[in-house]
């Protein structure tokens, strides 16, 4: 399953996003499933996942600005970032997670640039 990203764009410091996930194809169920981010230079990082049954775990370094949310085992998947700062900017994707671990093909992405 390939994913596609959506909702990224250039933002001030202290500015919101929200971001979207849908998939290329129909699913018929979707389990754990996290938003990921790359900037430029470093290692694709996991910043917020959440379970099918709504359960949320996030990167220390965005817990209380960003949300992770879908409906149910549903997508689309979601993420509000709020407050964003300049090291939130990177290239931001979606998949579904499981055992820990990326299993879907990447999409895209999209940008977000956070920046005065």
């Amino acid at each position: 399953v390939q994913f596609v990203e959506s909702g990224g764009g250039l933002v001030e410091p202290g500015g919101s996003l929200r971001l979207s996930c849908t998939a290329k194809k129909s699913i018929l169920s979707i389990y754990n499933m996290g938003w990921y981010r790359q900037a430029p230079g470093k290692q694709r990082e996991l910043v917020a996942s959440i379970t099918d049954g709504g359960t949320t775990n996030y990167a220390d370094s965005v817990k209380g600005r960003f949300t992770i949310s879908r409906d149910g085992a549903k997508i689309p998947l979601y993420l509000q970032m709020n407050n964003l700062k300049t090291e939130d900017t990177a290239a931001y994707y979606c998949n579904t997670i499981y055992r820990g671990l990326p299993i879907g093909s990447w999409g895209q992405g999209t940008q977000v640039t956070v920046s005065s």
